[in-house]
């Protein structure tokens, strides 16, 4: 099949829509499909390139205003078009509702082309430096999001949660849950890599509590920071990511005199990510803004049991007292009290990591991407019985 993706957030950009629409287009390509995606340039100009098999065509671009890293790219309807007619894509899957996704969606409208969007957002994504936001907000964010879900062949998310959002919003559109995926390859159990380990300057005397996320205010890492606080048990905190928040999680770690125990790792690169999942013990996401979790699945896929905040879709993928244990959002003693049970236990890890590879089995990356070429093949058919008749 000849498959366009659409995206407002690729790589240089790091992050899980980035690295969800790279893994799907990458995928597919390897299984012989024909995919072209469209995102915006790093830069004023835009360029063509190639991802191992998948043509990459970037549009002009200028910065969000209001999430460090985003771009939005220039797309008019007649460019949409003529680009679009080129490539002839037999279906087109939309990630992001703004300026690309609105115009390739009108251009595939008008070519009868059928287009899958798949959401990745909550308000808090669009706007994570507010800390309250209004009523308002949230409504006109659904509003908008519904509304450009509606206009769409087929509409997927990634999580029972995910997709709840949009259906008791008003979706009609024909709808499904469509797990993101993981790599069961790449994030296996596997033994320790002590290259690795002195890299990151990582203990083996005691255990290693990881999360990794963009440090933004929505991801909510100063409650880790405030839970290491208060940790009974020896172990280390090691923080792997960077963004906005990073300056001041740093200065809330000197602060509260925890620079022994809390280690910020930075950047990570993708080679270096399942080395520094199996060096772990335990880990931590005390994100309020999840749909999936991509960093969650890594571990679970790596063999670790789960601290997380019950939040949003992650009780969908950590079951309290089963592969980890759930603490209600930004109440740091309880993950405190939770890491401590974990880190006292080591049969306990054991046991709860073994859960987390049973039940990660069901999002298998290869699993899922059979199913997508399942729903395009019957978009496609579907369209093009339509145009026959």
């Amino acid at each position: 099949m000849r498959i366009m993706v659409v995206t407002d957030q690729y790589a240089p950009m790091v992050g899980g829509v980035p690295t969800v629409t790279r893994t799907l287009a990458r995928g597919l390509a390897r299984r012989g499909h024909q995919v072209r995606l469209l995102a915006p340039s790093p830069g004023w100009r835009g360029t063509a390139d190639a991802d191992e098999r998948v043509s990459l065509h970037y549009r002009g671009s200028v910065p969000w205003p209001w999430y460090p890293g985003m771009r939005l790219a220039c797309l008019p309807g007649a460019a949409a078009r003529r680009l679009i007619a080129a490539f002839a894509p037999e279906i087109i899957h939309i990630h992001s509702p703004v300026l690309l996704g609105l115009a390739t969606r009108a251009a595939a409208r008008q070519l009868g082309i059928p287009v899958v969007y798949t959401n990745h957002y909550l308000p808090a994504n669009v706007r994570p430096s507010l800390e309250r936001r209004p009523q308002a907000y949230d409504a006109a964010f659904y509003t908008y999001l519904v509304g450009f879900s509606n206009r769409c062949s087929h509409v997927t998310a990634p999580s029972a949660t995910a997709l709840r959002l949009l259906s008791e919003r008003g979706l009609r559109a024909p709808a499904r849950v469509m797990s993101n995926g993981v790599d069961l390859q790449t994030y296996s159990p596997a033994g320790c890599d002590e290259g690795i380990r002195a890299s990151y300057g990582l203990p083996a005397d005691r255990p290693v509590i990881l999360s990794v996320g963009r440090l933004s205010p929505e991801k909510r890492v100063d409650v880790l920071v405030d839970a290491a606080a208060r940790l009974t048990q020896a172990s280390c905190v090691a923080i792997a990511g960077t963004g906005p928040d990073e300056a001041s999680l740093r200065a809330r770690v000197r602060r509260l005199g925890l620079t022994g125990r809390v280690r910020f790792l930075g950047f990570v690169p993708a080679a270096d990510l399942p080395a520094l999942y199996r060096l772990a013990d335990i880990f931590a996401i005390t994100s309020e803004a999840e749909l999936q979790s991509l960093t969650t699945m890594e571990a679970m896929a790596t063999g670790l049991p789960v601290i997380a905040a019950d939040s949003y879709a992650l009780a969908e993928l950590v079951s309290h007292g089963r592969n980890g244990y759930l603490a209600a959002p930004g109440r740091s003693d309880e993950i405190a009290a939770y890491l401590d049970v974990l880190a006292a236990d080591p049969r306990l890890r054991a046991s709860m990591g073994n859960e987390s590879l049973r039940l990660i089995g069901d999002h298998d990356c290869q699993r899922w991407l059979a199913e997508w070429e399942s729903l395009y093949g019957l978009l496609a058919a579907a369209s093009a019985g339509e145009q026959a008749r």
